[in-house]
């Protein structure tokens, strides 16, 4: 199967995971799929004192996307502005986390009650920058998720001139569930993602929520235009080394998972010279492992051992040593 849209498969935004760390050990295993920052708030971004820890990456990790968290047309804008200057490939709005601290801030999940702000922030994003801007939402929230609701607020952000939205198939309750139950407890509708993509066919639509193995990923791409991987990309990271050749048509052979921690220790090398802490870049390859001969052991020698003053890079490699996966 070979499909030339760079969107066809995407690494899901994830708070506390997909870091810069992360997003690079995944350029490692997949060369093309497309890869999602953290949500970052507008807040974070334009009183901080620090552009580089909010919006710094490696070229390398590109096509990247940035996502925000926020509900203010003009700081919005504002921040799409800084983000095509870092050279982001897209800018992508948050609306469908579900935590007490977006709900907080009237922005995430919470948006999708008001369809007529979050048709004026993503106005005001796509009139601010050259690059694409995008959007990502749940099919509702509490009670209200009722197809011709989600129908409403696609039809809405279209006419701003946004063409892809990725769509993640579960509500969110908003009360009576923490972030952890909303990844689970509602039932996933595949069937109203698949009924966006009927009704505008001309919108990019990409589906979100559950998608564990490479056949789900093919059966989806048979109804919509990309698949985003969450939790299964984190906990088994190899898994996303077939994508390359099932969904984008490369001809490259893939780097096995030791060639990968042979590419990633020397990263780490360099990010420990910067200053990062070690615990904070081996806590990303844990995953890598996935159902080796070895794998327990791999995390715990890793697990026991990163937090250690005197540990290096090499921890990593000594860890893989065992490991009975190439």
């Amino acid at each position: 199967m070979e499909q030339s849209d760079p969107r066809t498969v995407s690494l899901a935004p994830m708070l506390d995971w997909t870091d810069r760390h992360f997003r690079y050990l995944l350029r490692l295993v997949s060369k093309n799929m497309w890869l999602y920052s953290e949500m970052v708030t507008t807040g974070a971004i334009l009183h901080g004192n620090n552009l580089e820890r909010f919006l710094g990456y490696n070229s390398q990790e590109q096509p990247l996307s940035l996502q925000l968290g926020g509900s203010d047309p003009a700081d919005l804008a504002q921040c799409c502005r800084l983000a095509e200057d870092y050279g982001y490939n897209e800018v992508n709005l948050n609306v469908g986390c579900p935590s007490d601290r977006v709900q907080s801030g009237a922005f995430g999940a919470c948006l999708m009650a008001r369809p007529e702000l979050v048709a004026e922030c993503i106005a005001a994003m796509v009139d601010s920058v050259n690059i694409p801007v995008s959007i990502k939402t749940r099919i509702g929230i509490d009670h209200e998720d009722h197809y011709d609701q989600l129908q409403k607020l696609v039809e809405m952000v279209r006419q701003t001139g946004c063409q892809y939205f990725t769509i993640h198939a579960r509500k969110a309750w908003l009360e009576g569930l923490s972030p952890k139950q909303n990844r689970d407890v509602p039932p996933l509708r595949y069937d109203f993602v698949y009924q966006l993509k009927k009704d505008f066919p001309e919108l990019h639509i990409t589906i979100n929520g559950g998608i564990k193995t490479l056949d789900d990923m093919q059966h989806h791409l048979e109804h919509v235009d990309g698949v985003m991987i969450g939790r299964e990309a984190y906990h088994n990271t190899y898994l996303m080394a077939e994508v390359d050749r099932l969904f984008y048509g490369s001809k490259q052979n893939k780097l096995t998972r030791k060639e990968i921690i042979s590419e990633y220790t020397e990263y780490v090398e360099q990010e420990m010279i910067k200053g990062v802490p070690l615990i904070h870049l081996t806590r990303h390859v844990l995953g890598l492992m996935h159902s080796c001969k070895g794998a327990k052991h791999f995390r715990r020698v890793l697990s026991e051992n990163a937090w250690k003053k005197e540990s290096g890079a090499e921890l990593i490699l000594r860890a893989a040593e065992e490991v009975g996966c190439d």
